[in-house]
């Protein structure tokens, strides 16, 4: 009979503790939804929690090799080919038996990438304004260097 009681008596706290959880589900912002306080971050501004992360390179007269971790904690090699100019990214995913795998994620000659004056270079001095200077100050010798490749829609190459 005590028992009961208790609970009775008590009734009001359970209560009032149910209604503040009510309150604090309703006033949660939800991300995405724009029903919350707080707005959700813009895709290029969200950040990802920090992972312990390890990496090594080496190479040799033609190749390097670099390893590392993604942000899901999947181990990456980076191999470029320094002669054909080739880059590949593998993917090596551990677990269980069913679940391992080595998986090919991008691979592309890479040539071309170094003959682009720019591209999405924010820096002070990009490398255009920079030669047009050293020529108005003459102090390139000869004529200017070939310009590289631009890219469209680059700011920097303007």
């Amino acid at each position: 009979m005590q028992r009961n009681n208790l609970y009775d008596s008590h009734g009001w706290l359970l209560a009032a503790g149910a209604v503040l959880a009510a309150i604090g589900l309703w006033r949660q912002p939800v991300q995405g939804t724009g029903g919350g306080t707080t707005p959700p971050l813009p895709q290029d501004e969200q950040t990802f929690p920090a992972i312990a992360m390890a990496a090594t390179a080496d190479s040799n007269n033609r190749m390097i090799a670099v390893t590392g971790t993604d942000i899901t904690g999947a181990s990456i090699l980076y191999v470029i080919d320094t002669v054909s100019y080739q880059l590949a990214v593998y993917q090596a995913v551990g677990g269980s038996e069913s679940s391992q795998g080595l998986k090919l994620v991008g691979a592309r000659r890479i040539d071309l990438d170094f003959k682009v004056d720019g591209y999405k270079d924010r820096s002070q001095f990009p490398y255009k304004k920079l030669r047009d200077e050293f020529q108005k100050q003459g102090l390139l010798s000869g004529s200017a260097p070939k310009s590289g490749a631009t890219v469209p829609g680059d700011p920097a190459n303007q």
